[in-house]
């Protein structure tokens, strides 16, 4: 293969299930209109063209590799991207999550911006000591400040500036032209007319805490609009034992287990308010999509959670039923006038701080993007 005179930004990620497809087009839209022709490359899932076009790069290339090949050593890959760096004019390279991190910077030569998306991710001896060798080519990006502090406290050794935020963010317009009418939404998932809901879309896991989203919707109920219900979008490990709890609080007819929903954020305006009791939670991209939605939040005040509600909706302490309970009550407890005052000030928040744009000119202002940038 040639090389190309063009200027080209490598982006590799792991896989594009889950929110990682929309993580690729996040970044990727980082470039739209500076020059730069952005190549998405995935390790591993099967090479799809819906995929491809999802993810707003010039070019987007599967490796197909299976998890199971990528344990170890990940050799052929590293080899693989080795020869794909070799075709074009890479500036730099961006790797989502830590095995393409290590693979980048095994099969390139190129400077290399790691990014984050959960806790921990350097609490491995072998891992802060990989970063270690390689520090004068890679920095590091967290999707919240608390991401990045955790990496912070892992990597005490390494200058501030090279760990930085950088927030998951949303194209706005693009997602609520999908978001689909109150009406139309309820209807598709089974939801009364004239119910109040509550709305949960996560996995039914620990880190999720639905346990006591359970407890503080059991606590809050005989003070909620006499028809409440609670609606949980997902599944998990701790269905059976979660629904065992609703019975258990008295209040299993009142919660609605709905099961895994395809693309649920075109359903966030069925929901009168949303709920996230999840633990540590590293950003939270639903909030953004109940925000979108107009829906009013309630959320622990830990993790990147507390970032994206704090001063547009109530945080209340992790695990705290009660203090959950008393914030659904105040939700319930608004007008029209104070839902759509809220639904300006979620728009607003949107706007200036997780929309495509306001991220956009973030990146660009990052140390480590500008010294990159300076020398291509």
């Amino acid at each position: 293969m040639t090389r190309s005179a063009e200027r080209h930004v490598l982006q590799f990620c792991h896989g594009y299930d889950g929110p990682f497809l929309d993580c690729a087009r996040q970044y990727a839209s980082l470039f739209t209109g500076t020059g730069y022709r952005v190549t998405t490359v995935f390790i591993t899932g099967a090479a799809d063209a819906d995929v491809a076009a999802a993810c707003a790069s010039d070019e987007v290339l599967f490796m197909e590799y299976s998890s199971s090949a990528i344990r170890g050593l990940k050799l052929g890959a590293i080899g693989d991207l080795r020869k794909i760096a070799a075709s074009r004019n890479f500036s730099f390279c961006i790797a989502h999550r830590f095995k393409p991190i290590y693979i980048a910077l095994l099969g390139t030569r190129l400077p290399v911006i790691g990014v984050h998306h959960g806790f921990g991710d350097y609490q491995r001896l072998t891992r802060r000591f990989f970063a270690q060798i390689f520090r004068k080519r890679l920095s590091l990006l967290g999707v919240s400040d608390a991401v990045r502090d955790d990496m912070r406290r892992c990597l005490p050794k390494w200058p501030a500036n090279r760990i930085q935020t950088l927030y998951n963010r949303i194209d706005l317009e693009s997602l609520q032209a999908i978001q689909v009418s109150r009406e139309a939404a309820r209807q598709t998932l089974g939801l009364e007319a004239n119910a109040w809901i509550v709305g949960n879309v996560g996995r039914l896991h620990p880190d999720k805490d639905q346990a006591t989203l359970l407890r503080g919707f059991a606590a809050a109920l005989a003070y909620l609009p006499s028809q409440s219900q609670l609606a949980i979008l997902g599944k998990g490990r701790l269905e059976q034992e979660l629904k065992e709890l609703a019975r258990e609080l008295g209040i299993a007819e009142r919660v609605l287990f709905l099961g895994q929903v395809p693309d649920a954020r075109r359903y966030f305006r069925a929901f009168d308010a949303f709920a996230l009791s999840s633990d540590h939670e590293p950003f939270g991209m639903v909030l953004l999509e109940a925000m979108a939605a107009g829906v009013p939040l309630l959320a622990t005040a830990c993790g990147g959670a507390k970032e994206v509600v704090e001063g547009v909706g109530i945080l209340f302490p992790l695990g705290d039923a009660e203090h959950m309970a008393q914030g659904l009550q105040h939700l319930a407890a608004m007008d029209d006038l104070q839902r759509r005052q809220c639904a300006e000030l979620m728009l607003e928040r949107l706007r200036e701080r997780f929309s495509d744009r306001a991220v956009r000119e973030a990146f660009w202002r990052l140390p480590q993007v500008t010294e990159l940038a300076s020398r291509h």
